[in-house]
């Protein structure tokens, strides 16, 4: 059932990158970073087969790409400025974001300042959700954007290129996808129920927590 869902989710991905063209890169890649849970490593990487095709050029790809991280982005930091900490903590949850992972980017923040979003962009799954805290700590938001693209540039370009490394054999990526349903299934099944059992009970137990000194690396809350 999961692999099937991944699969619908994958098929709807290209049908709008082959519809609606860079136009559809930008979209999918501004919902991704808008903490909507679009892969990028479908979305890019297709892109950069059409690349190979000779639809797309690589470099226009990154750019569009990087483009719809920021417009995905600001959407984000505008829920973090106007939610506050407090907001992430009680609804982050429903993003799979652990007090933790707030916590590790509150003390990246505090050690390398805004240079963190930056950083963050590079980096699997805090890519997709650093702008919120940025918009906790009311970053600037021309260095917020600033950061955001040149991160996300040199991941979209790696992505588009594996897609066009590829080239010809991209149409057998699904039929090797497909071999494995049961796998991904499993491994989707043993992840949400570990995080539930480690995780969300004990969100569920604790009560809102006290302002402390941590929250000064994100900024005070509304």
């Amino acid at each position: 059932m999961t692999g099937h869902l991944l699969g619908q989710l994958a098929t709807w991905i290209l049908h709008v990158i082959g519809t609606l063209g860079y136009g559809g890169v930008l979209l999918l890649m501004a919902m991704e970073s808008a903490c909507i849970p679009l892969p990028s490593e479908v979305i890019l990487p297709f892109a950069g087969y059409l690349t190979w095709t000779g639809r797309f050029n690589l470099l226009a790809v990154a750019l569009v790409g990087a483009l719809g991280c920021n417009l995905g982005s600001a959407v984000a930091y505008e829920v973090g400025a106007r939610g506050g900490r407090g907001w992430l903590e009680r609804y982050g949850r429903w993003l799979l974001l652990r007090p933790e992972d707030l916590d590790q980017v509150d003390r990246w923040f505090a050690s390398y300042g805004e240079a963190t979003v930056f950083f963050c962009r590079l980096l699997p799954v805090f890519r997709t959700f650093i702008a919120l805290p940025a918009g906790v700590a009311r970053m600037r938001p021309v260095r917020f954007h600033l950061y955001t693209f040149l991160g996300s540039l040199p991941w979209c370009w790696a992505l588009a290129y594996v897609g066009l490394r590829l080239g010809r054999n991209w149409p057998q990526i699904e039929g090797i996808f497909r071999r494995f349903d049961l796998a991904i299934v499993v491994v989707i099944a043993t992840v949400v129920v570990w995080f539930a059992w480690h995780h969300w009970p004990k969100r569920a137990n604790a009560g809102p927590r006290l302002s402390s000194p941590k929250e000064k690396a994100f900024g005070n809350e509304k």
